[in-house]
């Protein structure tokens, strides 16, 4: 059977997804992972994700990388501190070094030759340590006046326990039409110093950073919630997805 795959069809652009790592248990060996919502997200967007393992190899990591069109950075575990000059808080749990030097490293080339990026809750903690910017390890724990945003496990992750204010003129505020909105919450850690060159787009209630966006980049823009598990019940939600896509299919001359 033949397939017709003439330019003129639509260009489906690659979106790397990085995955995170499952250890080796009992008659199963070690795996790389990912949640179907990014897929499906990506998928409902017109684009085509491709699942990238955690790897302390540069120049596999880079080969990957040149064959993509955007990068979304998903959601997690948390950071190691040392990337960003702290110790270990009791309540920052043991990160992923290879996962965490793959997205650092990827977030890092994203934002320095415009490739298309977007950021999910651990994403826009990535995004933020890699240009520069540290995290509340637990915002229970060292945000005066900070309130509950860990609404997991016993929670559907489609629960929105709190609003978020987007900023007036953000690239946020455009693509979902509201200057607030309800969002899930799903994260213990949070930017504490935004990284220099990020603008903040977006506060929860509590005064804790939701969204942060590269100005003069075609796209890279990181919220705090969880869109796609939004995304099939909240067009807004799906639009960020939407407009990754978007950029991704029409690069930056």
């Amino acid at each position: 059977m033949s397939h017709d795959l003439s330019t003129s069809a639509p260009h489906t652009p690659v979106i790397g997804v990085i995955c995170f790592e499952v250890a080796a248990e009992e008659q199963r060996s070690a795996r790389a992972c990912q949640s179907l919502t990014y897929v499906r997200a990506l998928q409902s967007a017109g684009a085509a994700p491709l699942l990238i393992p955690p790897s302390s190899d540069v120049g596999s990591l880079h080969a990957v990388y040149r064959r993509l069109d955007g990068l979304l950075l998903p959601g997690g575990g948390d950071i190691e501190p040392a990337h960003y000059g702290e110790e270990r808080h009791p309540r920052c749990a043991e990160p992923s070094p290879a996962r965490d030097q793959t997205e650092l490293t990827l977030a890092r080339w994203s934002v320095e030759d415009g490739l298309p990026v977007l950021g999910i809750c651990r994403g826009i903690q990535v995004l933020n340590v890699a240009l520069g910017g540290s995290l509340y390890q637990d915002i229970l724990a060292q945000v005066p006046g900070g309130t509950r945003h860990d609404w997991y496990p016993d929670h559907p992750r489609t629960l929105t326990p709190h609003d978020v204010t987007l900023a007036p003129g953000s690239r946020l505020a455009a693509l979902t039409g509201v200057h607030s909105m309800p969002v899930n919450s799903l994260h213990h850690q949070a930017v504490k110093d935004p990284a220099p060159g990020l603008r903040v787009t977006a506060h929860a209630t509590d005064g804790i950073v939701e969204a942060v966006e590269v100005p003069d980049h075609p796209f890279a823009l990181a919220v705090q919630w969880h869109p796609e598990e939004l995304a099939p019940i909240d067009p807004r939600a799906q639009r960020l997805f939407d407009a990754l896509a978007a950029a991704a299919r029409h690069p930056n001359p």
